[in-house]
């Protein structure tokens, strides 16, 4: 890559809008340094009505919960804020090359949050109650099932380990694999669970487990080492392997775990500690 220095140099790119890459920027631009998150616009939780187990802000969408993280960096004139797709990086330690849908932009130092994409189990009509009445998280969005019945539709032990949480938190619940169900329909607030062997369980809600992969490819244009997950390998203080580049959010994990805490609250921590190694590491030799 040949750099262009009639382009401006940012101390950090952020590429994500989401919990973790408007903490990081948060943290960054706090510090006078110059960074500029640029959002896609596309979100994990896009469907989820009212997020959870957020202090301070249990309950709210998330949507709102972006609008007000926007506001708060709009403070900041150290911090730019721009919606558009990033296309491509490149670039090494203090020379990053950012393409979006309509410039080319440079940074030093990179924060990567983008993501993770769900693909959810085949079930007709499950992809309709995403992040309404179909969830995957017990500690976001068990309460909300608090005394009734509810579904658990994953395959394997896992199923059992979500059994055992919601003890505590539901009335009862109902265990299949996604394959067993042949249709799922909302009634009366709830859904109705039409079984391939011609029987039907109602229940409040349903829990399941998507598969998640990668939202974008920039990690691996990169060059950053990945884990069996499918998580972008960082270690405690959000460095991935390649030199200047971080990351942040469902994203990425620590190797001595099996994969991320998916949560905001999650989220949040690790756009933090993402933002500041990156400040930190720009003054240590």
């Amino acid at each position: 890559m040949q750099s262009d220095e009639r382009i401006p140099m940012y101390d950090v790119i952020v590429i994500g809008g989401g919990p973790a890459g408007l903490q990081a920027a948060l943290t960054i631009g706090r510090m006078h340094r110059s960074v500029l998150l640029l959002d896609s616009g596309e979100y994990r939780n896009a469907t989820v009505e009212h997020a959870h187990n957020l202090l301070t802000n249990d309950g709210r969408s998330p949507a709102e919960l972006r609008r007000l993280a926007r506001d708060e960096l709009g403070a900041y004139d150290t911090v730019g804020v721009r919606t558009t797709a990033v296309t491509a990086v490149s670039g090494s330690i203090g020379d990053f090359e950012v393409t979006t849908a309509d410039s080319t932009e440079r940074a030093a130092r990179l924060v990567l949050a983008t993501g993770m994409r769900d693909e959810l189990p085949p079930v007709p009509g499950l992809a309709e109650q995403w992040g309404r009445l179909v969830a995957q998280c017990p500690f976001c969005h068990g309460h909300e099932f608090a005394g009734r019945r509810v579904g658990i539709l994953i395959d394997g032990e896992h199923a059992e380990m979500i059994e055992r949480m919601l003890r505590p938190v539901v009335a009862s619940a109902f265990i299949a694999r996604p394959a067993d169900v042949a249709l799922m329909t909302e009634v009366d607030g709830g859904l109705e669970l039409a079984l391939a062997d011609g029987s039907v369980e109602n229940v409040a809600g349903v829990f399941t487990a998507a598969t998640a992969t990668q939202r974008a490819p920039f990690a691996d244009q990169l060059g950053c080492g990945s884990l069996p997950s499918g998580g972008v390998e960082i270690d405690a203080m959000g460095r991935t392997t390649v030199p200047g580049v971080y990351a942040g959010g469902d994203m990425a994990h620590l190797a001595a775990v099996p994969g991320p805490m998916v949560s905001l609250a999650a989220a949040i921590a690790s756009g933090q500690l993402a933002g500041a190694s990156a400040v930190r590491d720009a003054i240590t030799p």
